[in-house]
């Protein structure tokens, strides 16, 4: 692929990151978006000079870090100004990823089978001929309620995550 986040918008570009990390096989892509190489890519060919091509893991902030630096490279640092109190900055905004709105999209749904499952399960406590059948169905049916409850209090707090996100 040669420069495929060329003209793409905030959402297609999330959607194509998403399908690059999800697939399987080998790709070879060139792009000056560094921020999508550190996204996607596992593996970084540079050609460094003088015919020669090395793989470094991971993407250019790892290459960054991995590469090889000569002493006639180094620049020299820069002076150190003096330190100014500086207001803090507001955290960066963040937007939902593609998979996090389709996870949004589907929690008030999950919720809801979770919700009348509960419910399913209470009334069946509720029936007195119930406890006739036996201590393992009630058992087994005392750990399945409790196991929904906690899958209803985590669809709940990443309900609420996700939606102060896209808020």
């Amino acid at each position: 692929m040669d420069e495929p986040t060329n003209d793409l918008d905030v959402e297609t570009l999330e959607l194509l990151e998403d399908l690059l990390v999800d697939y399987r096989g080998t790709l070879l892509l060139v792009s000056h978006d560094r921020v999508f190489l550190n996204h996607v890519v596992t593996s970084t060919l540079v050609l460094e000079g003088e015919g020669r091509v090395v793989e470094y893991a991971g993407g250019y902030d790892d290459w960054l870090a991995q590469r090889p630096v000569s002493e006639d490279a180094k620049p020299a640092p820069p002076p150190r100004p003096a330190r100014k109190e500086e207001p803090p900055r507001a955290a960066k905004e963040r937007k939902l990823s593609f998979k996090e709105k389709q996870e949004l999209a589907a929690l008030p749904e999950r919720i809801e089978r979770l919700e009348a499952e509960k419910e399913a399960i209470h009334a069946r406590f509720a029936d007195p001929t119930f406890f006739r059948s036996g201590a393992d169905e009630a058992a087994s049916l005392k750990s399945r309620v409790t196991a929904v409850e906690a899958e209803l209090e985590a669809a709940y707090a990443r309900w609420n995550e996700l939606d102060q996100v896209s808020a």
